[in-house]
């Protein structure tokens, strides 16, 4: 049935050997490079070009065809105009999330699929697919699970939360598997060590080396402002807009004994508040309130039945996930009680939820419950009284 397979490969070690497994397994293979950005970084290079170089020394070497599909007008209406507006509003946003959703499991797929009459098309992601790696066990009338990688370190189910049905029923994930380190020795083993020995890519992939306020500086304007005390409600210093700062992030600020850092932005004053410490309880909470979630597979029967989910919740990819439970608000919205407080989650995150190694789905962040400051509890503190009344709040 899955014959002929488009795989998109970034010029990077993990769709290389994607690729090359894919080729071993005997299936028809096409490589496509999709060129997200063709704007040249501070040094006048693009970097898009720079990976295209490195897709097509891998197709030359594993002998597979190669495609440049141009998705730049796509990346920047459906990603890069997301990521800009919501630093503008003071919210973080998740560029890599959006991008799955909307370019690589949408539009890139929609092209495999139409225009080069793919079977289904394959990636150089971390994850399983509870229809097998190579979609061997695929079932018409089944929906697919999304399913945590074997390398959970490089896991990145988290990513591809807010995926489609339709796209992930027909995506081989070849790596699913494989630990980083077999996939840097296989690439090494089949001439392709001038890819294993590439740096990873890290962080927002446009930016290159630039630092983020440089970059970001290009297309929004500053907005300046104040830096308050949250405690003390003083002025200590200035900033030039919402758009330099995350919640939870370190600001320089002069003359002060003890570091500060961001809790919240006041968008009706355009002040930033700030709190003294990493660990002040300012900065931590065990409640998320969410909107409309996305379920990959089916919304679960325990949150149908009894209004109430038993599961794990993870609001950024490196930090392992916590146990929780998700209740469901009369408009859909979800409620997240955690049980363990997180430090400086943010409106506009994803809320990722995880269940017997099964990414469930995730819904975007509107905003963390009340502080530990607020309910005078420390990090420690059992909280499970005052979740309760913050629960019973929050839904009405």
């Amino acid at each position: 049935m899955f014959k002929n397979i488009v795989v998109g490969l970034s010029g990077g070690v993990d769709s290389a050997v994607a690729t090359l497994l894919l080729k071993r397994k005997g299936f028809n293979v096409t490589a496509v490079f999709l060129k997200n950005w063709d704007t040249a970084d501070e040094t006048g290079k693009c970097l898009s070009d720079e990976e295209y170089k490195d897709a097509q020394r891998i197709c030359q070497k594993l002998d597979v065809p190669l495609l440049q599909v141009d998705f730049v007008k796509d990346y920047w209406h459906e990603v890069f105009t997301y990521l800009i507006d919501s630093y503008e509003n003071g919210t973080t946003p998740n560029p890599d999330i959006m991008c799955n959703k909307n370019i690589k499991f949408n539009k890139f797929y929609q092209y495999a699929r139409n225009n080069l009459k793919a079977d289904a098309i394959a990636t150089g992601h971390y994850a399983k697919s509870s229809f097998g790696s190579y979609l061997e066990n695929y079932s018409i009338n089944s929906k697919v699970k999304l399913l945590n990688a074997r390398d959970n370190t490089k896991d990145q189910t988290f990513f591809l939360s807010q995926v489609k049905q339709e796209p992930l029923q027909r995506c081989m994930f070849p790596l699913a598997d494989y630990k980083k380190i077999d996939v840097k020795k296989i690439a090494t083993d089949n001439g392709l060590d001038f890819i294993a020995k590439k740096d990873e890519s890290m962080g927002i992939c446009f930016i290159g080396s630039r630092s983020f306020q440089n970059f970001i500086s290009e297309y929004i304007e500053d907005n300046p402002g104040n830096f308050v005390d949250y405690d003390s409600g003083k002025i200590v210093g200035k900033h030039r807009g919402f758009h330099f700062w995350t919640l939870g992030q370190r600001c320089k600020i002069s003359g002060a004994p003890k570091a500060y850092f961001i809790y919240r932005k006041e968008s009706s004053t355009n002040d930033i508040l700030v709190v003294q410490g990493t660990d002040h309880p300012a900065l931590f909470t065990r409640l998320v309130m969410t909107s409309e979630p996305y379920w990959i597979s089916e919304e679960p029967c325990e949150l149908i039945n009894n209004g109430i989910l038993e599961c794990e919740f993870k609001f950024q990819h490196s930090h392992p996930p916590v146990p929780c439970r998700v209740y469901k608000s009369l408009n859909n919205h979800l409620v997240i009680q955690l049980a363990k407080a997180k430090r400086a989650i943010s409106p506009g995150q994803f809320a990722v939820l995880y269940l017997n190694n099964e990414c469930l789905g995730s819904a975007p962040i509107l905003q963390p419950g009340p502080s530990l400051q607020m309910i005078g509890e420390t990090i420690d503190n059992d909280l499970d009284e005052y979740l309760d009344i913050g629960i019973r709040t929050a839904m009405r």
